[in-house]
């Protein structure tokens, strides 16, 4: 069976982020035949150094990637697959759409739709929508609940995080036996995070503190704290806080960066997925919206999530601007909350993510129902 995944990337590692290990998924653990359409491959290649990115067609890792440049082509029944997924309302080639047409039977066709915990998702996943010239789509909405498609999650995941060794993971990545021995905090954010204030806070914290950077990431908090160019291997220490600038890692090495860490910044919905897969506590950076409907929806996730942990949902909201009646200045106050309630948060984490399994992973529940449309 064919799967063709159309992507464009806004923000620039999520929806890319989100295609990629879908696209894997769906080879190795599935069988099936998958073209990865996306436009942007210098975002792709940063998490995964083998895309090249001058060519129009490629193959990796089993799939083969389409430079994805307009809406232009002239496009057959041959070239259209069984399950065409646009990931998050993508609009694909009008040609493309005219040979979904003429084939049959007719492809099955979803609208992969971004991950939110608002409350109306359940209403609309697995709706269909009528299209032009007799198709119909389908939407597929990735969530919290039963009632939604599941999270992204590869089934040899599980055993991997109970198999791995931090140490010499982080060793590798220059970590001296100070920084091993230190509570360890991993981050990863939209530029406008208030990056240098958390910074301040953490120097003056009363226990050694190491702060892990992916390069290109806070770069301006990163460059004042170091003193240097923030680029992969910088590091600095000052007062409690190390912070420690990481090259930009492949996704299976992020993976192992969130397990080895003791909470983690997380930013979108992939590295936001990865985290609640690692068991540990995470601050969620939700990618921002006009009008501030991000704030919505970080407050839906956190009713669900964060119902009994006030300081992780306090410095959550504060985290993306949001008023939570605190001092939007006083990061102390909030950090020391937040590490008052660093157990809780954790066995939290842990019963979330046994939580989530239950519900299955987005690609089986994904392709059980394109069983039933075919």
């Amino acid at each position: 069976m064919k799967l063709d995944l159309f992507c464009r990337v806004v923000d620039n590692y999520g929806d890319i982020g989100i295609c990629w290990r879908l696209a894997r998924q769906l080879v190795r653990e599935h069988g099936l035949t998958v073209t990865l359409y996306v436009d942007d491959l210098a975002s792709f290649r940063r998490i995964c150094p083998e895309v090249d990115v001058a060519a129009d067609r490629q193959q990796v890792q089993q799939v083969a990637v389409r430079h994805w440049r307009d809406q232009d082509g002239v496009y057959t029944p041959t070239d259209v697959a069984d399950i065409v997924v646009e990931f998050f309302a993508v609009d694909l080639p009008p040609g493309y759409i005219d040979a979904m047409a003429q084939c049959q039977p007719r492809p099955v066709w979803f609208n992969l739709e971004g991950l939110t915990a608002e409350e109306w998702v359940e209403g609309c996943h697995r709706l269909p929508s009528p299209q032009r010239q007799g198709l119909m789509k389908h939407f597929f909405f990735p969530g919290f609940t039963g009632n939604t498609g599941g999270l992204l999650r590869e089934a040899a995941l599980e055993q991997q995080r109970l198999q791995f060794a931090p140490a010499p993971f982080l060793r590798q990545l220059g970590l001296t036996p100070a920084e091993l021995a230190s509570r360890k905090v991993s981050l990863f954010c939209y530029p406008h995070a208030p990056v240098s204030a958390l910074f301040e806070a953490w120097r003056l914290g009363d226990k050694p503190l190491t702060c892990l950077v992916p390069e290109g990431v806070a770069a301006d908090a990163v460059r004042a704290f170091t003193g240097g160019d923030g680029a992969a291997g910088a590091v600095a220490t000052h007062g409690a806080l190390t912070v420690r600038v990481l090259p930009f890692v492949p996704q299976p090495d992020y993976d192992k960066l969130l397990w080895a860490c003791d909470l983690n910044f997380v930013r979108g919905e992939d590295s936001f997925v990865r985290a609640q897969w690692a068991g540990k506590p995470f601050i969620w950076h939700i990618y921002p919206q006009d009008d501030n409907l991000h704030h919505k929806k970080l407050r839906a996730f956190l009713q669900r999530y964060a119902e009994n942990l006030p300081e992780l949902a306090s410095f959550s909201l504060r985290w993306n601007g949001a008023p939570t009646g605190v001092d939007a200045d006083d990061w102390t106050t909030l950090w020391r909350g937040l590490e008052g309630e660093v157990d809780a948060a954790t066995a939290r984490a842990e019963a979330w993510r046994q939580q989530m399994l239950a519900h299955g992973d987005l690609a089986g529940n994904m392709l059980a129902f394109a069983a039933t449309l075919r």
